[in-house]
């Protein structure tokens, strides 16, 4: 039964209430996107056939933009409180020995450590404990959708099985959060794009006591024989991938034993010495991506849009951007009006940039596998010398994450498509973040006081306007603003730059070209404001 809360109006062909968003898939994709639709004040309803988090770890890793994300969902003191930060990379050759090392900071752009370590069901569990805590947010678990359809312009049906049998909802939108195996990508009828990676691994999660050699970030082991990762996830938990020959197995009566020479780089373990394994998982790592992400008002997000091999720990990450991307959007229309247009950009935005993740993924992925012993010899001998180039560990330990490319909604400027950084500010007398006082909506940053024309637009979108000489932070922002030659920055809902004010130049660049998508009809005056 559909609790009032989530209900929006009736649908008026059949009479059934009609939900604002059904979200196919309750994984942390799908229910992180319903907290950021919470926080845009639109109600959802999360469809999930598992009962309770999945037990077992599968997601390790996420970036500091990812933290920023669970930030706005609101749950980065909790997650803080669990996850681990970790030191970087190390590539090592077939005997061990370290070929290259980059650092990652604890201080990333987006005021978090740049890589985290983290048990997924933790982050699972944590993500559900905030959607209870959010009225407009309701999980059904249990339940099987055997069906999505949407005629021409009308709501879309979901049939979903349950105990009670078969029901039907109708919603404004879907958002399929439902894996690689995805039955919505198949209701929009979506095929996939083989990006031409297919290789099979074994992950093996323990927890132990021992003393296992770690510093604290990851390993790659670059040996075309035997690649393998290894990674510290918290305070007793590690994990090790191997690709394993064919015919290879680690079950049977001696599968302990070939495990324990695997790991032996690592952990010298006697008789009897605590070694519990968790998890162990053979898995087909792929590099796909979906040659549609969007039908009229349905969907696809995570891994029923993009499959990324794990070499580089993106495959969760790029869902979780597909929900930041999305969600203001979804609300902007749903909510206030905005142009249907506006919604076509999910996939011009989201899909170049998961295209380019899978690919540094899939290079990666060549070179710790590809190659024989001459190969391996002179990917050793290269990736030394390129190392001791000063700046090239510091630049491979940047971000992964390129900016947006141009579109409606990313601009011309050195800025553009970007994320603003985010340091410590202060408000109102105490410590906080930047995000938590530029607010769920759009914001402009400055340097300089805004001409009335700038200021009309601003006011226009209902942004916060946010002197970066008044906000008490260590001259980051001011740096960042000076660094891009900017004057001012308008940023989006998700904190992507749309638009820049040049040094000197007074005004947006290219207002007129946004304004369409994003007025709405509460907000009517903005394009009357980019007209002056």
């Amino acid at each position: 039964m559909t609790t009032d809360h989530a209900v929006g109006q009736r649908d008026i062909a059949t009479g059934a209430p009609r939900l604002p968003v059904v979200i196919i898939g309750a994984g942390p994709v799908g229910v992180t996107t319903a907290l950021l639709l919470a926080r845009h004040g639109v109600r959802s309803v999360v469809l999930e056939r598992h009962r309770d988090v999945y037990p077992l770890p599968r997601a390790v890793a996420m970036d500091d933009e990812i933290r920023r994300i669970l930030q706005a969902a609101g749950i980065d003191a909790e997650f803080a409180a669990v996850a681990r930060p970790s030191n970087g990379l190390r590539l090592l050759d077939a005997r061990h020995r370290v070929m290259a090392e980059f650092r990652r900071s604890p201080h990333g752009h987006h005021g978090f450590p740049q890589t985290s370590m983290f048990d997924q069901p933790q982050l699972e569990r944590l993500l559900r404990d905030a959607l209870a805590r959010r009225p407009e947010c309701e999980l059904r678990g249990g339940v099987e959708v055997t069906a999505v359809h949407q005629d021409g312009d009308g709501p879309v049906s979901v049939t979903v099985r349950g105990d009670d049998g078969e029901t039907h909802l109708w919603a404004d939108a879907v958002l399929g959060c439902d894996g690689a195996g995805s039955l919505t990508r198949d209701a929009i009828g979506a095929g996939w794009e083989d990006l031409l990676f297919e290789e099979h691994w074994t992950a093996i999660d323990v927890r132990t006591r021992a003393h296992v050699r770690s510093w604290e970030g990851v390993d790659q082991v670059c040996d075309p024989a035997r690649p393998g990762t290894f990674m510290r996830i918290g305070e007793d938990r590690y994990r090790w991938e191997f690709r394993l020959r064919d015919g290879e197995s680690l079950d049977g009566a001696h599968g302990r034993e070939r495990l324990l020479a695997l790991v032996a780089p690592w952990v010298s373990l006697s008789h009897g010495d605590d070694f519990e394994v968790i998890r162990q998982a053979r898995y087909t790592f792929r590099a796909h991506l979906a040659d549609r992400w969007r039908r009229g008002r349905i969907f696809l997000l995570g891994d029923a849009a993009h499959l990324t091999p794990p070499f580089i720990g993106q495959g969760l990450c790029s869902g979780i951007r597909d929900a930041h991307n999305l969600t203001w959007k979804l609300a902007r229309v749903l909510q206030q009006g905005a142009d249907e247009r506006l919604l076509d950009t999910y996939e011009s935005e989201r899909k170049p940039h998961a295209r380019h993740v899978i690919r540094l993924a899939v290079a990666t992925g060549w070179a710790m596998t590809g190659g024989q012993d001459r190969a391996a010899v002179i990917r050793r001998t290269l990736l030394g010398a390129a190392c001791r180039v000063p700046g090239v560990a510091g630049l491979a330990g940047r971000s992964i994450s390129p900016a947006l490319t141009s579109g409606p909604l990313i601009r011309r400027g050195r800025l553009s498509g970007t994320c603003c950084p985010q340091p410590w500010v202060t408000a109102d007398g105490r410590r906080t973040r930047l995000d938590d006082v530029l607010g769920d909506s759009f914001a402009v940053l400055t340097a300089v006081p805004l001409m009335p024309s700038t200021r009309a637009v601003a006011e226009g979108l209902g942004a916060r306007i946010v002197p970066v000489d008044e906000v008490g932070d260590d001259g980051t922002l001011a740096a960042w603003l000076h660094d891009g030659r900017a004057d001012a920055v308008l940023l989006r809902p998700d904190r992507i730059v749309l638009d820049s004010v040049p040094t000197g130049r007074g005004g947006f660049t290219d207002a007129a070209a946004w304004a369409p998508l994003l007025c709405t009809t509460h907000r009517p005056a903005l394009l009357r404001s980019t007209a002056r």
